[in-house]
């Protein structure tokens, strides 16, 4: 990856706006979808220590991003993004307020009109922002709140969550590596647990929290209820020594009963079908299966048990 990354910050007073630079060390879709894609804005919009949680999002022309940024004594400061257009991977804009958790925008503090435009160069991602204001006061009231140096910080964390994609990219999926990961079941709060260990390991969730909504509908299934739709389907943490731990959910609503003592597994991702097949008769032999090996909605062969000696495993084999 690039050590060095174009990024210019310029004030055009005449104007009364700010223009914006920053090279990302990313494809386009991956840059694009770190804009747009709320679970993924809540890891790095906000400076450290602050972090951006949000309350809802419709990222669709006359949509919504209603979120607040939350310090590390608790205090909230909410903010509105109102959508004005949308060019999907290249450009979006629209006005960003102040306002209250309910949405009221507050007056008395400044509006910035944003245009962020994405442009692919080579392997990288050039993302600029031109945000305008209303008169030159306004825009020395943003200046003076610290504006520059919490926008740098934000692109750092991004940064930081781009590395983390590549690797997950290199260890895991494009080259089907072999690998060995800790896999980890609650009954429902698989979020507020991962919160907690990102909170201690200070790194940034692969590839976004996913979500039980995420599963394609099968017609001859019950729906799920809108609450185990908001619950996690599947979430990634680098924690140490490139060792990655992974969890979901498992809701009584669909049959599970997750104690302590079933709630972890070994999870390992052979290089073929075949090794998934020897390794999961093999090591299953005595025990007991809970999911004979079968292909699965997220592209895996994929199965698991519990062994003569009461371990946990899963295997799962990507295509």
């Amino acid at each position: 990856m690039k050590t060095a990354l174009f990024y210019e910050f310029t004030v055009d007073k005449a104007n009364n706006k700010i223009n914006v630079e920053r090279e990302f060390d990313a494809p386009l879709d991956l840059v694009w979808k770190a804009w747009t894609d709320p679970e993924i804005l809540d890891q790095w919009w906000a400076p450290k220590p602050w972090r951006a949680e949000t309350k809802s999002m419709n990222f669709t022309e006359g949509g919504r991003w209603h979120y607040c940024m939350v310090g590390p004594a608790g205090e909230r400061h909410w903010a509105l993004f109102d959508y004005k257009s949308i060019h999907h991977g290249k450009s979006y804009a629209g006005m960003d307020a102040f306002c209250d958790e309910n949405g009221v925008i507050n007056t008395n503090h400044p509006r910035m009109q944003w245009k962020n435009t994405f442009q692919e160069e080579g392997e990288s991602t050039l993302v600029s922002a031109e945000i305008r204001f209303e008169n030159f006061e306004d825009l020395e009231t943003i200046i003076s709140m610290g504006f520059k140096e919490g926008f740098a910080m934000g692109m750092e964390n991004l940064d930081q969550y781009i590395q983390a994609q590549f690797f997950l990219r290199k260890e895991k999926k494009q080259d089907k590596q072999t690998r060995v990961t800790t896999y980890v079941n609650f009954p429902g709060n698989t979020e507020e647990a991962f919160r907690f260990y990102q909170s201690i390991f200070k790194t940034a969730f692969v590839g976004g929290i996913q979500r039980f909504s995420d599963i394609p509908a099968d017609p001859s299934q019950p729906p799920v209820s809108e609450a185990v739709k908001k619950m996690v389907l599947h979430v990634e943490l680098p924690l140490i020594g490139g060792h990655i731990l992974m969890g979901t959910d498992a809701p009584a609503e669909m049959g599970f009963t997750v104690i302590r003592g079933n709630n972890m597994h070994i999870s390992l991702e052979p290089e073929s079908r075949e090794e998934a097949e020897r390794i999961f008769n093999a090591l299953s032999e005595g025990g007991e299966i809970s999911m004979p090996l079968q292909d699965m909605f997220w592209g895996a062969y994929f199965g698991s048990f519990t062994d003569k000696f009461g371990i946990n495993w899963m295997v799962n084999c990507r295509n």
